[in-house]
């Protein structure tokens, strides 16, 4: 039997992962059992087996290319120059879920939810959720200072706690896609700009 390229085995690879993403995002992970992904491949059970050795595997991918997303919209982000404005940023994590393809990306999106829920009962999946959300923290800490710099923020603001903030954004973002209703981009600074009037420069959570 002629040996399988390196591109034939990462398609291969790809294409159980992407079939059991659909299974996971219609199902859930505890619904889905691997026969549930190797049916939705159409391969046989040992060729998806010698790819990965059980469902576990396949949860442990999804929740990491669901990360992945994310991970890619805030360093594209931090790539751009000039820097985008803090409007700008909101205006692409609203984007981010309401206009990709369904088949680039939603279903890897609604993983996303239940992988949160999957890491507080797996040590191994909150530390790498955990590891991977510090990432995007620094990463929306550089943006944050980057507008400190610009005069976009003023000359006290703490870009840790800017990012804490928008970092918070994206779980409401997605619980609103899913479950409740997408938030605009207009509606989502509107709210944001309510809110910081209502935080006068230096007031702290004592004075509330």
């Amino acid at each position: 039997m002629p040996r399988l390229s390196d591109e034939t085995r990462e398609e291969r690879r790809r294409h159980i992962l992407t079939s059991a993403w659909r299974c996971f995002s219609r199902d859930g992970f505890h619904a889905t059992s691997m026969d549930d992904v190797i049916t939705a491949t159409g391969m046989s059970s040992s060729a998806v087996y010698r790819y990965f050795r059980s469902k576990d595997d396949l949860v442990l991918a999804a929740a990491d290319e669901s990360l992945t997303l994310v991970r890619n919209l805030f360093s594209g982000l931090l790539e751009q120059r000039p820097t985008p404005s803090p409007a700008q940023v909101v205006a692409a994590m609203v984007a981010e879920l309401r206009d990709r393809d369904p088949e680039q990306g939603d279903d890897l999106r609604r993983i996303a939810i239940q992988a949160w829920g999957e890491a507080l009962r797996r040590p191994e999946l909150a530390e790498r959720t955990r590891s991977f959300y510090l990432e995007v923290r620094d990463s929306l800490t550089e943006l944050a200072g980057r507008w400190r710099e610009e005069g976009r923020l003023g000359p006290q603001a703490d870009p840790e706690a800017v990012a804490s903030v928008l970092m918070s954004l994206m779980p409401g973002l997605l619980v609103g896609r899913y479950l409740v209703d997408p938030v605009s981009v207009d509606r989502m600074v509107e709210g944001l700009s309510a809110l910081a009037s209502a935080f006068p420069p230096g007031q702290d959570g004592d004075g509330l």
